[in-house]
Formats: structure tokens, sequence, C-alpha cells
């Protein structure tokens, strides 16, 4: 039987253990341009233990942002500062992933330069209201990407992903999750096309999978991992065809071959039918009532999964892994740094939780 505890061969990376600590909203930032701050290496060198940590969302270009603090992957300056983040994880042994994650329709204009607003593939603002430093604000409507755009968007993804291996990152996740820029299009609620990127299951999955292969084309696929989170309604996204629209972006992943997929689960059963379609690894953030603990670890026992992420719990025992191999004590995560009391959507906001 596996054990969360064995090691793990990830596309050629050979990992300490199959716990992975995911990527997590910080809005730390506070370097000059959005740039990694001496306190964000602590933060990740204390959680080096785990097999595998994917850093809080960095934005491939500057209309990629969307909230205060949040750090980018496009510029020198970010470069130069995450390496020192990376350099303090390496130097305790342990494997670090960036996320990549475009917030598409879901920001804060006021963050943008030059009078740019957010994009996305339709022009449709999403339902709600946003956190911004000055109070919660309705969403706007997005500037709809032309073809072209579209196209020069996902070449920003490629260069961010070889942004982040200068920065010294072992690896890049992609955003596909959460109604952010590469959910949007994944979603007929958020996507209205009718071109190539658009209407049909074929043209919504178009652009995860050209982003995919771009990245890879930039950094090699066993450098690329994608996050997603099919029935997941975060920002607005409603997704009426969840198994053939997941089953046939796996399909096309699988052309590229990707080094896992970490998929926030709301149906086992989709679950296990993405799982056989899959040719890489499974990273699961299961879902359940609360946030992820250590009855979970049964799914790996059981070949659920190949590896598990777990959210708050991480937040709130930087020693999670020798945790739970003996069995606790843990320490209990604060309720406000994490969505509705789940491991959904865990956030470590200053203004939360400083």
């Amino acid at each position: 039987m596996t054990s969360p505890f064995d090691p793990i061969d990830l596309a050629g990376l050979r990992l300490r253990n199959r716990l992975v600590m995911p990527a997590m909203g910080r809005a730390r930032a506070f370097g000059p341009g959005n740039t990694a701050t001496d306190s964000m290496a602590t933060y990740y060198a204390q959680r080096a233990t785990a097999g595998l940590i994917i850093t809080e969302g960095s934005q491939p270009s500057v209309v990629g942002q969307g909230f205060p603090n949040t750090p980018g992957l496009h510029s020198a300056e970010q470069i130069a500062a995450w390496r020192r983040v990376t350099d303090a994880v390496h130097a305790q042994g342990g494997t670090v992933f960036a996320q990549i994650s475009h917030v598409g329709r879901v920001g804060d204009p006021a963050l943008l330069p030059d009078g740019l607003i957010q994009v996305a593939p339709s022009a449709v603002a999403a339902p709600g209201r946003l956190f911004t430093l000055d109070g919660m604000k309705d969403f706007g409507t997005p500037h709809e990407l032309t073809s072209q755009e579209v196209r020069e968007t996902i070449a920003d993804f490629g260069r961010a992903a070889h942004n982040a291996i200068e920065a010294g990152f072992d690896g890049v996740e992609l955003h596909a999750a959460y109604g952010y820029l590469i959910h949007q299009f994944l979603a007929p609620s958020a996507n209205l096309r009718t071109d190539e990127w658009g209407g049909s299951v074929e043209g919504r999955v178009r652009f995860a999978a050209e982003v995919v292969a771009a990245v890879s084309a930039a950094i090699g696929a066993r450098r690329t991992g994608i996050r997603i989170s099919p029935g997941i309604r975060y920002n607005g996204i409603e997704e009426p065809d969840l198994e053939p629209t997941y089953v046939q972006l796996v399909r096309r992943l699988n052309e590229t071959g990707p080094a896992y997929l970490h998929l926030v689960e709301d149906s086992r059963d989709l679950t296990g039918i993405l799982r056989k379609e899959f040719s890489g690894t499974l990273i699961l953030n299961p879902a359940t009532d609360g946030f992820t603990g250590a009855e979970d670890l049964a799914l790996i026992e059981n070949g659920t999964a190949d590896m598990l992420s777990f959210g708050a719990l991480f937040l709130a025992n930087p020693d999670l892994p020798a945790r739970l191999r003996a069995g606790g004590p843990y320490n209990t995560p604060d309720e406000t740094t994490y969505y509705g009391g789940t491991d959904r959507g865990y956030i470590d906001y200053p203004s939360l939780n400083a």
C-alpha cells in the first residue's frame, strides 16, 4: 500500500513525500513593483518539508493583477526578489513551484496603470463584489480580448514561466481554477465567444490547452502543472457541461504531457473519471465539510490520488508532514483565514490574519 510519506517521482523530480502545500492568496508582496519580501522567504522555507510547495499566485503581466500586493513574474525586479524565496526553500531541501495566475475579469482597475481595465474572453462582468483597499466594489465590465490579444496573453504565460525558472523555481502551476482567466475561457457563463476560442466545448478548452502548450515549450512539460476546479462556482462561474468539458480538457493536456493535474474536488465521481483519463500525476484537494485533514490521507493509500494538498492546515502547522506522521497534535486554523469554513478557497490576507 502506498503511504503519503513515501517519496514520489514527479516527472523526474524526486519529492520527499506526497503532501502538497497549495497556492494560497496572501497579498504580502510589499516590495517595490509587487516584489517578494524576506518575510515571504521565511514563510515558505518554514514549510519546506512538504513534498511540494506551490506559491501564491503571481500575475504573468501587469493587466493580470486583480488584488493589491500580489506578486508578479514579469519584471527583472520580481525575478530577483523571488530568487531569495527559492534559495531559502532549497536551502531546507524543499521543492517549490510558482503558481502563475491571471485574474481575467476578476480585479480592481485602480491597480492598473494608464487607464487599463481587466480583460476576459467576453465583455461580461462577474456577479458580486470585489475586495479592494478602498472597501468592497462591484465588479466592472472587462475588455473582451481580440483573437490577437488572446495569443499575446498566451505568450505572456510562456514568458512568466521562463522567468519563474530564472528565479530558481523547480516548475510552475497554471491557475485554471476559481473563476480566473483560464477558468473563464472554460465556462460558458463567462465565455460567450463564437470564434475559435469559444462556442463549442473544443473551443472553450482551447485557451487552457494552448497555455499549457506554450508554457511547456518554454520550460518543458515535466516542469508544468495545472490546477482546475470543475463545478466550483467562485466568481460567477457556471458550468452545466462539466464532464464533457473536463474530459476534453484532460485529453488535450495529455497531448502535451504536463507533470501533474491539481484537482480541487467538487464531485468524487468526476475525480474518478479524470483520474482514469489523465496520464500524469494527480494532486487532489478533496471535497470536505471543513479543511483537508489527517483522515483524508487514506485517499493516497487507496489510490484515489497520487498526492494530497492541504490548505488551512498548512497555514496553522508549518511542520505539517511531521505532525501528520505522528498523528498530531495540530494547531487549529483560524477560521478567518479560509473561505466559508472549508478548504475550497484558502486565504491568508493581512486584512484577515496579520
